[in-house]
């Protein structure tokens, strides 16, 4: 099997330092399936009817967690500004879990040095810390997809 060769072959340095900045954006959107909203609501003991009319909102037809305005720009409700982290971060969605290997970061270095001005984890992945991803392992994460597009109907 030939694997294709990517600017990031030899493989990349990462560790979330949970700054929040990847939760912010103007406008943004945290896209979420069925099954990441079920696994939220259970993690906040809310059930399901009360978790999708309070946290869910829907963008181009698409759901999405809602976003709350801060001094920063909008950012995901879950962001808990002034503490560390995200409040949900055990359960976050997809689109969560697979930043900063985004085709739109991988798809070139200049990308992914852009990407680090926001991104101190990507950053120290630069100076040679963090957990290393082999690019398979990388090319795993860009790729990944729902199996089921329908999934992301709540």
């Amino acid at each position: 099997m030939n694997e294709e060769k990517d600017w990031f072959e030899e493989g990349l340095q990462f560790t979330c330092t949970q700054c929040g900045n990847c939760c912010v954006g103007d406008p943004g959107a945290v896209w979420v399936t069925r099954e990441e909203v079920r696994s939220i609501a259970q993690n906040l003991k809310l059930p399901l009817r009360t978790f999708r009319s309070k946290y869910i909102t829907k963008i181009e037809g698409e759901p999405s967690l809602v976003e709350v305005p801060s001094k920063r720009g909008q950012h995901c409700v879950f962001l808990q500004e002034g503490k560390k982290g995200c409040e949900i971060y055990p359960v976050r969605p997809r689109q969560c879990r697979t930043w900063p290997f985004w085709p739109e970061n991988l798809r070139s270095f200049r990308n992914w040095i852009d990407a680090t001005k926001y991104c101190p984890g990507m950053a120290k992945g630069l100076e040679g810390s963090g957990e290393f991803y082999s690019a398979k392992e990388i090319r795993k994460i860009r790729d990944h997809t729902p199996a089921d597009p329908e999934s992301y109907e709540v």
